[in-house]
């Protein structure tokens, strides 16, 4: 018994002196807490990604075609959404498009439009995670 009570006379005793009343130090400077870089979830750029992700996981290129697809068919914000995705690099005569990267090739914006929704539309659909 008077053993158990000197363990435990020693272990409040250890705790007793673990707090300090100042912070832990390294040298002479205080420890401090390291805030994560980004951006702030209500500047316009952060509004202007209609399919943003989640910060700690990237979405897949098929994920963010997907989530154009939300938008209204037929309009800017949806050929926008698309551009975020895959940006355009117009080309004078471009090739008929074989897979959805060379969509953005083609110069007129209702023509990219109609080529980018016939492979976002063609691909099946992701689980939601």
């Amino acid at each position: 018994m008077r053993m158990i009570l000197a363990v435990a006379a020693v272990l409040y005793s250890a705790s007793a002196f673990a707090q300090a009343d100042k912070p832990p130090m390294i040298g002479d400077k205080p420890l401090v807490q390291v805030k994560p870089k980004g951006t702030k979830a209500g500047t316009k750029e952060a509004a202007a990604k209609p399919a943003a992700a989640p910060k700690g996981k990237p979405q897949s290129i098929a994920a963010r075609r997907q989530a154009c697809l939300d938008l209204d068919d037929g309009t800017k914000d949806r050929l926008n959404c698309y551009d975020a995705v895959i940006p355009p690099t117009p080309k004078p005569k471009p090739a008929k498009a074989k897979g959805y990267a060379d969509c953005r090739f083609f110069k007129e914006e209702d023509e990219r439009l109609a080529c980018f929704n016939g492979f976002a539309e063609s691909i099946p659909k992701l689980p939601k995670t």
